[in-house]
């Protein structure tokens, strides 16, 4: 049974910053003793999760959900509005306040202090129903305020998120719950295991990298009017370039059992419904390929797609392939690093093979070669669809 999907790529860049310390600096890692650019597993996922394109998260057709400090401000007080008119805006800014309260913890007034919370829309359509039926039984602040105060309190008051997963609205925590987990410490019952597990990625060879000093000219001043000769500020940030190796991992079990709301165990069984997860999966293949995080976009277009993709199936524990490029990738004369880097990946697979056999099935695309290990490279949207396949049919 595939009871894992594993997914490795080597995606080129060059001339970018993708992702930033504190410092304003490329995110880094020292990996066989030397020092590695990185992209971290947030900035992935969050490009991932919030791309907008033609096989985004969104076209998948499944409920979303949205992360915020501000939920109730931004989503629920404008539902309130919506549905209760009629209701005095001090009366709704009260109930809105003690949900927040209810939420965010000791802290919820002050909407800096928060930290972001992860809710569905059906929830948020779920916690609007709440209040609107408070407001219509209590009529100012103060009782309004008691009453949600009291109707979130500890006990069963405390599940009402979870109580959602129990009539069976197994997406009212939108997919992106269901893909990368959530935690919800006012009600424990509603957390969700992330199905979906993202290596940070990095650099295959040592950093190259190099600090770009700029100008910003002033249009209307000119060498006559200063010592600045129209400059109107001096800048300098680092630009990096490089082939990142990433790794994915699908917890299939784990991901029909969000999607569909059965036990991870049922996940194969004839009875259970695998075509959301196929489709979800068809589209996570899509964006890993193609999503670039998207840093400094209008000074560094940071746009790439992956040149190798190799897409495992099977049930054993997963591994990655890091270790192929523990020494880091120096290329020979005349031969691009990217097929360098390929060729490491492949062997090193080939290795691991003859150590603990090959038990996965194996599919792949490479700009670079007409197979990969062992098949033909497929294209993008064939690999996508048999990805997919080994959810539908539960099978390799």
């Amino acid at each position: 049974m595939p009871r894992f999907l594993q997914l490795h790529f080597l995606t080129p860049f060059a001339g970018v910053l993708l992702n930033r310390d504190d410092a304003g600096l490329a995110k880094r890692l020292t990996y066989g003793g030397t020092v590695r650019t990185r992209v971290s597993s947030q900035s992935l996922k969050r490009h991932w999760r919030t791309t907008t394109d033609m096989h985004g998260l969104a076209a998948t057709g499944a409920p979303l959900s949205v992360r915020s400090r501000a939920l109730v401000e931004y989503e629920v007080l404008p539902r309130l509005a919506e549905r209760a008119p009629g209701v005095p805006e001090a009366v709704r800014t009260a109930a809105g306040a003690a949900l927040s309260r209810a939420l965010y913890g000791d802290k919820a007034d002050d909407t800096r202090k928060r930290q972001a919370l992860l809710l569905g829309f059906r929830e948020l359509a779920y916690l609007t129903d709440v209040l609107v039926e408070l407001m219509a039984e209590h009529h100012d602040e103060a009782n309004v305020a008691k009453a949600v105060e009291l109707a979130f309190k500890k006990g069963e008051g405390k599940k009402r998120l979870s109580v959602l997963r129990k009539a069976g609205e197994n997406l009212a925590a939108g997919l992106e719950a269901a893909l990368f987990g959530r935690m919800v410490t006012s009600d424990p019952a509603a957390n969700t295991d992330a199905a979906l597990h993202v290596a940070h990625s990095f650099t295959v060879h040592e950093q190259e990298s190099e600090t770009d000093y700029f100008t910003v000219v002033d249009d209307l001043t000119s060498a006559d009017d200063d010592a600045d000769a129209g400059s109107a500020g001096i800048f300098d940030t680092e630009l990096t370039s490089g082939l990142f190796y990433g790794y994915v991992v699908v917890d299939v079990p784990l991901l029909v059992a969000n999607l569909a709301g059965c036990e991870p165990s049922a996940w194969n069984a004839p009875d259970t419904d695998r075509a959301l997860a196929a489709r979800v999966v068809e589209h996570l293949v899509h964006v890993i390929a193609t999503v670039s995080p998207g840093a400094k976009r209008g000074s560094t277009a940071p746009y790439s797609y992956a040149t190798t993709l190799l897409i495992e199936a099977g049930d054993r524990q997963p591994r990655s392939l890091a270790s192929a490029f523990e020494a880091s990738v120096r290329a020979p004369r005349d031969v691009a690093i990217g097929v360098a880097a390929e060729q490491r990946l492949l062997e090193r697979l080939e290795a691991m093979d003859r150590a603990y056999g090959a038990a996965e099935s194996r599919r792949g695309l490479s700009v670079n070669r007409e197979t990969l290990a062992g098949s033909p490279s497929l294209a993008l949207a064939e690999l996508a669809d048999w990805a997919a396949e080994r959810i539908r049919t539960a099978s390799v």
